[in-house]
C-alpha cells in the first residue's frame, strides 16, 4: 500500500473523525477507525519533524551568522 502524503493524512483523519461522530456507528467501527486515526496522526506528526529538521538544516547550511537584509 502506497504511503499517503501529509495533506492525505489530514484528510483521511478528517474523514475519520466525521465518522466517529455518526451516531450509528457500531463499537467494534469506532475502535478500528480510533486506532487507524491515531496511526495516520502519528505518521503525519512524523512527517512535520521530519520537515522541521529539514528546514533547521538547510537553515544551518546557509548561516553565516550575518542578519539577512
Amino acid at each position: 500500500m502506497k504511503e499517503l502524503g501529509f495533506e492525505e493524512q489530514l484528510e483521511r483523519s478528517r474523514e475519520i473523525l466525521e465518522r466517529l461522530m455518526d451516531p450509528e456507528i457500531t463499537l467494534e467501527e469506532s475502535v478500528k477507525l480510533y486506532e487507524e486515526g491515531m496511526e495516520t496522526i502519528h505518521r503525519a506528526r512524523k512527517m512535520i519533524e521530519e520537515a522541521k529538521l529539514k528546514v533547521e538544516q538547510i537553515e544551518a547550511q546557509h548561516s553565516d551568522g550575518e542578519p539577512e537584509e
